[in-house]
């Protein structure tokens, strides 16, 4: 295991304070890890520069909006009021409906104001890359990795069956069924998969409080400093059946939805804890019912499910050792980040720059 030093765990923690009003883009990028896409957006077929931009109205400071003359921006508070402006317009900002982009014959590109691209790319146009689609990719990832590690922590140390034991008003001190469940984080090993944005913050707080961090990815073995082993795609049974605790950060996908299965959790180790902070689908429900159920995942934090939302009488509902969040571990996060990511790629769009955080419509994401 890593030993760090106080001033060494201060550095791993996110430069995101109420002191940061001079974020810069330069510095998102280099906090972030940002790419720019593979071409110009000049160089699609339909561009033929920036004329109308219709932006989803999420309380924005227009004045910040600033564009050259012969660009128009249309605030739109809803969707039937981004449709009427539809036909001439060559951008959307936040939204990507199928009613509205057959409505833009026009659309060169789209910006989703989240980080999940599957709704968007299941409409056929930017499925196939002919609109170009951005999204907000590891702008939620700092809050996303605080709840799913505090997911984690409040399992290991039992606080829902303490909770629970709060509304009866009882003293639990020699409760030995549930003190004896308790364990710490430091020294364990958490398994992160899917190290993307969201994963590798995970990881970067996990490695800060102790723990060995294993990580998987598709793409290769290349992982930050603090994650003690990266593994591809097909180590995941076996990684699984030596982690303490596993979160899942997959993004949905063809090749992720129900990937984990009634065989992962199968593999998983015994008593291993599940916190899922990726995407409801890539999760076989069922399955992980009959592993809590086994006594094989001792415990699960899922900010997201499927079906979502989760109906009031689902099993999942009735489990004490399980700790439900209605999809929002995001929530309460940086949204300056947001704002200058947005504010960014409105620029390289009217400029007919590279934007950043394009997603391959081929990987999902």
């Amino acid at each position: 295991m890593k030993i760090k030093t106080a001033v060494q765990l201060l550095f791993l923690f996110p430069l995101f304070n109420v002191a940061n009003a001079e974020l810069t883009v330069e510095r998102l990028v280099e906090q972030a890890h940002l790419t720019e896409g593979a071409t110009p957006v000049n160089e699609s077929d339909r561009w033929r520069g920036a004329r109308k931009i219709i932006i989803w109205d999420r309380g924005f400071d227009h004045a910040k909006f600033q564009v050259p003359d012969h660009v128009e921006l249309v605030f739109a508070e809803s969707l039937p009021e981004a449709v009427q402006h539809a036909a001439d317009a060559d951008a959307l900002l936040g939204f990507c409906n199928p009613e509205l982009i057959a409505a833009a014959p026009k659309l060169v590109w789209v910006q989703i104001y989240w980080a999940g691209a599957e709704r968007c790319l299941s409409v056929p146009d930017v499925g196939s890359g002919q609109i170009v689609m951005s999204n907000m990719q590891k702008m939620s990832s700092p809050a996303i990795a605080e709840h799913a590690v505090a997911m984690a922590m409040a399992l290991s140390r039992q606080l829902p069956q303490f909770s629970r034991l709060m509304e009866s008003k009882t003293w639990a001190g020699d409760n030995a069924d549930v003190i004896g469940r308790m364990r710490p984080i430091a020294g364990r090993t958490m398994l992160v998969v899917g190290l993307g944005g969201i994963g590798s913050e995970v990881a970067r707080l996990a490695d800060a409080l102790g723990m060995q961090v294993w990580g998987t990815r598709n793409s290769s073995r290349e992982g930050p400093d603090y994650v003690d082993y990266v593994g591809l795609a097909d180590e995941l049974h076996a990684l699984a059946a030596k982690a303490d605790v596993i979160v899942n950060a997959l993004p949905l996908t063809a090749s992720t939805t129900k990937l984990l299965d009634e065989s992962f959790f199968n593999a998983a180790k015994e008593g291993a804890i599940f916190v899922n902070v990726g995407r409801g689908q890539t999760v076989d429900t069922a399955a992980l019912i009959a592993a809590l159920d086994s006594g094989r995942i001792s415990g699960a934090g899922l900010d997201v499910t499927s079906p979502e939302p989760l109906p009031a009488d689902h099993a999942l509902w009735s489990y004490e050792n399980v700790v439900i969040t209605p999809h929002v571990a995001g929530s309460g996060g940086e949204r300056e980040r947001h704002e200058v990511l947005l504010l960014e790629n409105l620029r390289r769009y009217i400029a007919g720059e590279r934007l950043l955080n394009v997603v391959d419509p081929e990987k999902g994401y």
